[in-house]
């Protein structure tokens, strides 16, 4: 389960990564995720700011309208509700993005691609990262980190329009929320010695 969650979690990054481009698409494509060489296989489900992504047992909702995702436990019928963070708008338009450079022309799924050298910086923290975007429309289909460690790929995209079903909530969860950590005592003033 564990190397399952991390790989999902990898995947979250990405799809709030891609939302902000994505949302002048509608479609569906498989996902294929690499963490450490273990491949996790979803499906990705877009309609304009709305996102889905589905892997094993788990779903991840993405709701530009609402700036929410819901990580969905579908064992469980249980939820889990977040904030959409920075980083959920396009690269190209990014606050974060200090510096794209061009590194050079690959293909992609068959598909005619640049790749690119992308430094995000948020508050004192950098990350650089790979992204390839289709030379055709702009779409940025992978991303990965410089050392290989992990990537992520949509592949056998479909143009079309999404059920509004695959957005929502389904009947019957319940949402989960983490339990709060026990707060420490106060140390007593002058406490420590004198």
């Amino acid at each position: 389960m564990r190397k399952s969650f991390t790989g999902f979690v990898t995947g979250v990054t990405v799809l709030t990564m891609f939302s902000g481009v994505a949302a002048a698409y509608d479609f569906s494509a498989d996902v294929v995720s690499t963490q450490n060489k273990t491949e996790m296989k979803g499906k990705i489900f877009v309609s304009g700011d709305r996102s889905r992504m589905e892997m094993k047992d788990m779903a991840i909702i993405v709701r530009g309208d609402k700036k929410v995702s819901w990580v969905l436990m579908n064992d469980q019928k249980m939820y889990m509700e977040n904030p959409i963070t920075p980083g959920s708008v396009p690269v190209e338009k990014d606050p974060s993005q200090v510096e794209k450079v061009v590194v050079g022309k690959e293909k992609v799924d068959g598909k005619p691609a640049t790749k690119y050298k992308v430094t995000l910086e948020s508050g004192k923290q950098k990350t650089v990262v790979y992204q390839w975007f289709l030379d055709d429309s702009g779409f940025p289909v992978k991303s990965a980190a410089l050392d290989g460690s992990w990537s992520n790929e949509f592949k056998n995209m479909k143009s079309g329009a999404q059920p509004a079903s695959l957005f929502e909530i389904p009947a019957g969860f319940q949402k989960f929320s983490m339990p709060a950590m026990p707060s420490m005592p106060a140390a007593p003033s002058g406490a420590g010695g004198e």
